[in-house]
């Protein structure tokens, strides 16, 4: 459950920002957000769909003047879910299944937004 994650090159990662509605917190969803991701890791993993593996982070409220340029602004109150997949495609076909749907709508309720957007690998390295 708290293992590092080995991401191999060429796959997908999707970037999931869940934008709580006001007065939810990061506790209201711990259940819902579980919920989802077990469904996700137990029904769509490695060759049953292409999940490979995932995190999820609360934003704590620091942006970082180092690496950012002309983005100050503070952002709402959200949870990011970041997942990584062997093609976009096995990821568009396990959050149309009814099993993730489920789960997801039960997330949703707790946010007055949420958006997915993905992206392909272009390089990675560890620290020397």
């Amino acid at each position: 459950m708290f293992n590092p994650l080995s991401i191999p090159f060429g796959c997908v990662m999707l970037y999931n920002v869940v934008k709580l509605k006001e007065g939810v917190s990061e506790e209201d969803v711990q259940l819902a957000l579980g919920e989802m991701c077990n469904v996700v890791k137990n029904t769509y993993g490695n060759d049953k769909g292409g999940f490979i593996g995932g995190q999820v982070y609360k934003f704590s409220g620091f942006v970082s003047d180092e690496g950012s340029i002309a983005s100050k602004k503070q952002t709402d109150d959200h949870i990011t879910i970041v997942t990584y997949w062997q093609s976009f495609e096995q990821h568009e076909k396990s959050h149309a299944d009814k099993a993730f749907k489920e789960k997801f709508e039960v997330l949703a309720q707790y946010a007055s937004e949420t958006y997915e957007i993905g992206y392909e690998m272009l390089w990675q390295g560890d620290a020397e």
